[in-house]
């Protein structure tokens, strides 16, 4: 859509600008839905999920959707206008998997409650490899999102940290938690393209090393440190470093709001 000024205006979010339907278009959505053997948003968003988690998001087209579904893909256009609303509202789908600390439980540390929060997104990020692309392109506003958004508000004004420092703080740790998860998903990606396990693509990366004096001799350091960790396994490395990162930041936060109260 063109603004007066002949510049187009920018997309906002399915969530915040989506009209509803005419009745003549929600008679049309009927009888689609109908002949679709009941097709509705529901089933196009959880078939876009699926599709998503085994094919890619570069592989993902709203006919290959529409395919799957057995339907044409105008049917699919009387319940989704276009397919960024479609990865949008797959987008806050999967968010509501995400399980949520109550903010208001006193038996629960904040950090413990932050640390939950950290954890589940790493889960979403890993287990969904094509979210890391899309979170960075929506406003993440549907109501799975929020909900995870208020939650670790809440959590964090539970720290006593101060406001104004609120948002870098959350920033903080869930943007460590998206920088760990997406070098874990672009790892994995190359192990399925070799047709090699985790473990097994490490074990040919440090033996290329290993048979390499001039590295070796250059950075003999880094090699013997690298190869010590790797005798462990990849999953077991990641989970321990992740764990140790997640606490640091944690426990950094916990130092920014000592030593603001004491100055």
């Amino acid at each position: 859509m063109a603004s007066s000024s002949g510049a187009r205006d920018p997309r906002i979010s399915v969530w915040l600008t989506g009209e509803k339907p005419s009745p003549r278009r929600r008679a049309d959505a009927e009888r689609a839905r109908e002949q679709a053997g009941g097709l509705d948003r529901e089933k196009i968003v959880a078939t876009t999920v699926r599709l998503l988690d085994a094919e890619g998001l570069t592989k993902f087209s709203m006919r290959r959707l529409a395919a799957e579904l057995g339907v044409t893909a105008m049917s699919v256009y009387w319940y989704v206008d276009n397919k960024d609303d479609l990865l949008e509202l797959a987008l806050d789908e999967v968010a509501g998997e995400m399980s949520l600390p109550d903010p208001d439980d006193e038996g629960e540390s904040w950090q413990d409650q932050l640390r939950r929060l950290a954890v589940g997104y790493h889960g979403l990020l890993v287990t969904h490899e094509w979210v890391a692309s899309l979170v960075g392109r929506y406003l993440n506003v549907g109501p799975h999102s929020l909900r995870f958004s208020d939650t670790t508000l809440r959590v964090m004004r539970r720290s006593g940290v101060e406001p104004s420092r609120a948002t870098g703080a959350i920033g903080a740790v869930f943007q460590f938690v998206y920088g760990f998860a997406t070098v874990e998903a672009l790892y994995r990606e190359r192990c399925r393209a070799a047709g090699m396990t985790r473990d097994a693509y490490l074990k040919q990366v440090m033996e290329a090393v290993v048979g390499n004096k001039a590295f070796l001799s250059s950075y003999g350091e880094t090699a013997e440190f690298t190869q010590a960790r790797a005798e462990e396994g990849v999953e077991q490395m990641w989970e321990r470093d992740f764990e140790v990162g997640l606490d640091t930041v944690i426990a950094g936060i916990e130092a920014m709001r000592d030593r603001l109260r004491d100055a």
